[in-house]
């Protein structure tokens, strides 16, 4: 498995980069949005990978960010999402919106995505909780952090970065940096994946 490239943009397509790494362009299919924050061609760039293997293809999926990555990992395992489907969505809502409307099961904020309709985003809040259940049943024991969830607030932004694949460790340590007290759900999902991604 590939977890990142690094290396020499060599060119932007419309669906994909090419990275020079040692004599070899990759080609990596990313999201209009992430190809923009990449940069100018010929610029040194890091990308997080996804690689794809199937009977008759093998293909790269690149993101700029590790939640990025994450999210995208979470959308494969969707029943009916596909990979051009999980980039898709991917360049139409950051990690931490998507989050927070699958465990408040935001439904409007779904359908709104390309290609998502009524019963897509139904099936998405249902098993991306489901599998968020079945994480922490999972899980090993561990002492939790005292004070971790502080209110309803911070409940909200640990669940939500479940769904983003942290562990709930990981996730009670960052949480227990932030004072939730002022900051909205979202910027304490925002917060917590600042120190989660250190």
């Amino acid at each position: 498995m590939i977890s990142y490239i690094k290396g020499r943009l060599e060119a932007k397509n419309l669906d994909n980069v090419i990275i020079e790494v040692g004599g070899i362009g990759y080609k990596i299919f990313m999201s209009a949005n992430s190809m923009d924050r990449l940069g100018e061609t010929g610029t040194e760039v890091k990308v997080h990978t996804y690689m794809r293997v199937r009977e008759d293809d093998i293909s790269l999926y690149g993101f700029c960010t590790n939640e990025e990555l994450k999210m995208f990992e979470q959308l494969l395992g969707v029943s009916g999402v596909g990979a051009k489907s999980a980039l898709s969505i991917l360049a139409n809502i950051s990690p931490s919106s998507f989050a927070l409307a699958i465990i408040t099961g935001d439904l409007n904020t779904l359908k709104s995505l390309p290609g998502i309709g009524a019963k897509s985003a139904q099936r998405m809040i249902l098993e991306l909780k489901d599998k968020m259940k079945t994480q922490e049943a999972i899980e090993p024991e561990f002492i939790p952090v005292q004070n971790t969830v502080k209110n309803d607030k911070a409940k909200d932004a640990i669940e939500a970065l479940q769904v983003l694949g942290y562990s709930r460790r990981d996730i009670d340590l960052a949480i227990s940096k932030i004072d939730t007290n002022e900051l909205s759900v979202e910027d304490i999902i925002k917060q917590g994946l600042k120190y989660l991604g250190m």
